[in-house]
């Protein structure tokens, strides 16, 4: 905890520092930019916090609308760095976070300290479209996840993505582009990971984590890069059409959900499975209308971890599929209306869980386009074979420096 506030001391002095010069910056473009007189080093200094108040109530289909709770929160408060170092072919990007949601998760696998470092990666164009990724950031997995906590359509994302994803990881990434004809673009990505989550400090426990992923894009790149970035803020005067699909493939995973999700503990230590999880997802954009689509399955070769002996630990890898869709059309007065829904179904006979399925409807007036925005979403949530299910309202405020 010493060395963590110290960190944040630093990097709070370092912008106060640059704050004492005047910027040519406008809003959104971060804090601070610096280039070296050499051109040998870049960096962007940015900040970005979302203020969250979130209301829950229960429905029982006999007795109707129950008891609730409400909270307000700092959902995110995150400090993020980038530029190129020594050459424009070599790029960084760091991003701390800073609240305690961003921060928890601190456990004897990183030496009890706080998991404050989200990405710390390089990427190195080495050769043409090729370019090499080192560190500590997101794999390449679905679209959602992928998509920064930023530039989200709605409040947040989807049952799908906390259920199935992949998230951050330590390791190798090699992605490439190459285009047909003036524009249909493809583009591959492959990546090795620890394949035990962010900000492990252990040795490696089973094996490692292999992520491909193949994206089509055959009306040409989006503008901005809008293929990842929620609704279409830059209304597309042509239609925009990306498709991706990953396979991922864990070598004997020692957590419940790959690298996410509890250990999987026995007698003899950890237990270990090979689990697969594969995605398919889309995202469409014309004149301010948008729709994005995902599918993701988790399979396991072996699904309930077992002792030694043979006998059930009572863990289990959550093995399953869902499916999220949502759409939404943004006004030319800069109002977005948006809806989602989202099926998850597990493998009843090896979770104990039913099928859940979700209905979002969201209202967001930007200012700056995701830089400065408020957005209001209205969730409905049924179990399968329950009478009880959720009602949740959530209001959110985003400032992006």
């Amino acid at each position: 905890m010493k060395k963590f506030n110290l960190l944040l001391i630093l990097a709070i002095l370092t912008i106060a520092s640059f704050a004492q010069d005047t910027t040519n910056n406008t809003f959104g473009k971060g804090l601070y930019n610096v280039i070296a007189k050499d051109n040998s080093f870049s960096m962007k200094v940015a900040l970005r916090m979302q203020s969250l108040y979130i209301g829950e109530w229960n429905v029982n289909d006999s007795s109707g609308l129950g008891g609730g709770s409400s909270q307000f929160l700092v959902r995110r408060a995150r400090l993020k760095f980038g530029g190129f170092a020594f050459s424009p072919k070599v790029k960084y990007k760091v991003e701390l976070g800073l609240t305690n949601r961003d921060i928890s998760g601190a456990s004897s696998h990183t030496k009890g300290a706080p998991r404050l470092i989200l990405d710390a990666v390089v990427k190195w164009n080495f050769y043409k479209n090729f370019t090499l990724w080192a560190g500590q950031t997101k794999l390449p997995g679905n679209r959602e996840r992928v998509i920064s906590s930023a530039n989200l359509q709605l409040v947040d994302r989807s049952k799908l993505n906390s259920n199935f994803n992949i998230d951050r990881d330590m390791g190798a990434q090699l992605h490439h582009q190459f285009t047909f004809g003036k524009n249909f673009t493809v583009r591959e990505m492959f990546s090795i990971a620890q394949g035990e989550g962010r900000n492990v400090t252990d040795k490696n426990l089973g094996g490692y984590q292999y992520t491909s992923r193949l994206e089509i894009l055959p009306f040409g790149k989006f503008a901005s890069k809008g293929d990842y970035v929620g609704g279409d803020q830059k209304r597309e005067e042509k239609p925009k059409l990306a498709l991706g699909a990953t396979y991922d493939m864990h070598d004997r995973a020692v957590k419940t959900k790959s690298n996410q999700g509890s250990y999987m503990e026995n007698d003899a230590g950890y237990f270990e499975a090979d689990v697969t999880t594969v995605f398919a997802d889309m995202m469409f954009k014309y004149k301010g209308f948008s729709i994005m689509g995902e599918y993701a399955l988790r399979t396991a070769a072996q699904d309930s971890a077992l002792n030694v002996d043979g006998t059930q630990t009572g863990d289990v890898v959550a093995v399953g599929s869902g499916m999220n869709f949502q759409m939404g059309y943004l006004f030319k007065n800069n109002w977005e209306i948006a809806g989602r829904y989202t099926l998850t179904e597990w493998d009843k006979l090896v979770t104990g869980k039913e099928a859940q399925t979700e209905y979002t409807l969201g209202i967001s007036k930007y200012f700056k386009g995701h830089k400065l925005k408020v957005q209001s979403d209205i969730t409905y949530s049924e179990t399968l074979g329950s009478l009880d299910n959720g009602l949740i309202y959530r209001l959110q405020f985003d400032l992006h420096f």
